[in-house]
């Protein structure tokens, strides 16, 4: 499980602080589909359990010491069951939040990691589906709030609890937890439409998930900012003389960030693409200190940049966003003056972290982790992590444990 300074932390508040740990803002990954989310999520129940495994040995039944590669493997499997029920699953459209995949997805692999078969996963997935699920209006106002990035952490922690319920036999079976009428989870909150899956499961997740390399902003917004950054040079000395910002996107980004009037706080501000698209102009970067209260009373030109900003759905790009065999997130931007002159559209389809961008992204990918690992871990200790990842095979063979406590942190001992 994971650790602090004091000692050992309890399975279920691991998992919980593990998942609010993968979501600081510039590190977890992203899947973008008719649901969406964040799949190293799952990461958090499956590192709790694991390291708890390898301290506690021979406790459960069935389960015995884990491995960074046992580990990865189950990964494989959360990504794709989060992944491929969100690709036609909207969960946003009845207001549920994507977390709940993240519970589901957790509750199944850590049953199979604490030593359960095929029985027990399958009773962990009917509990989970049917288990409370966190609206989503922490992410919209007038709600928004920093429980966005404790959420996942939460269900998490509650998808491990049902998957050890299910590995002890703890779990009645539930012979049609989905599509019993009235009761049933398709009735009940999808409001009578089918939970589908749109394509049988393998590795197609994983192989197509998204990194954020570039900004710590939403990632609809991300190639809004990169398009943005490329305008600052030509916009820094004229932004009094801005009179619009056009921005063509996808249906996605304007329904999800596409905000006007007053944001409340941090987790308003790096949810709102006329925001991010604003500070990139003026300061030709996009830094996590841009969401702040201090940083943004500090500027008065970022709102008089949003009320500018005017954001239309390109119907192409919707298209191209919903394309499996694209998966791109188009933002496109041309700044008009009051002159009557106008920038060029200036377009990109894919962000830095797409599939299509992995070898441009990868060194950037390392350099990101050494920034954010040295400060906490120390220079030796944050090289030995990065050198043990390029050595497949050995940390495949690690024990989780000894990988939760290479990333412990320094002064903790």
């Amino acid at each position: 499980m994971a650790l602090c300074g004091e000692g050992p932390l309890d399975i279920f508040k691991a998992a919980f602080d593990n998942g609010a740990l993968i979501r600081w803002l510039d590190y977890n990954d992203t899947w973008l589909a008719a649901e969406w989310g964040h799949p190293s999520d799952n990461f958090a129940g499956l590192l709790a359990l694991g390291d708890w495994l390898c301290r506690n040995p021979g406790v459960l039944d069935g389960a015995g010491g884990a491995a960074v590669g046992d580990v990865l493997e189950l990964a494989v499997k959360a990504y794709e069951i989060q992944g491929v029920l969100a690709l036609a699953n909207a969960f946003n459209r009845v207001g549920v939040d994507h977390v709940a995949l993240v519970k589901v997805a957790n509750a199944a692999l850590t049953a199979r990691l604490a030593g359960g078969g095929r029985a027990a996963v399958e009773q962990a997935l009917a509990h989970s589906l049917i288990d409370g699920h966190s609206l989503r209006t922490y992410r919209h106002a007038p709600n928004v709030a920093a429980r966005k990035s404790w959420a996942a952490g939460d269900a998490a922690a509650r998808g491990l609890r049902l998957g050890l319920m299910a590995a002890r036999g703890q779990l009645d079976p539930l012979p049609a937890p989905i599509a019993t009428p009235t009761w049933g989870m398709q009735d009940a909150l999808l409001k009578g439409k089918p939970l589908v899956l749109a394509q049988p499961p393998g590795s197609y997740v994983i192989e197509n998930i998204l990194y954020k390399v570039s900004f710590p902003a939403e990632f609809h917004a991300q190639t809004a900012a990169e398009c943005a950054l490329r305008l600052h040079e030509q916009a820094k000395g004229r932004l009094d003389e801005i009179a619009a910002i056009e921005v063509r996107t996808q249906e996605a980004a304007v329904r999800i960030i596409s905000k006007t009037g007053a944001l409340r706080n941090y987790a308003d501000r790096d949810h709102c693409l006329r925001y991010i698209i604003a500070v990139a102009l003026l300061e030709g970067k996009l830094e996590a200190k841009h969401y702040g209260d201090a940083y943004a009373k500090s500027r008065p030109e970022i709102e008089k940049l949003r009320a500018v900003t005017e954001v239309a759905e390109d119907p192409a790009y919707t298209e191209a966003y919903l394309d499996p065999a694209r998966r791109a997130i188009p933002n496109a931007i041309r700044l008009r003056y009051a002159d009557g002159s106008a920038s060029d559209w200036v377009e990109e389809y894919y962000p830095l972290g797409h599939v299509r961008r992995r070898a441009e992204a990868l060194p950037a990918l390392r350099a990101k982790f050494t920034a954010a690992a040295e400060p906490t871990l120390g220079t030796d200790r944050a090289a030995a992590l990065l050198a043990l990842f390029d050595e497949p095979a050995r940390l495949d063979a690690l024990a989780v444990s000894e990988l939760v406590d290479l990333t412990r942190d320094a002064k903790a001992g």
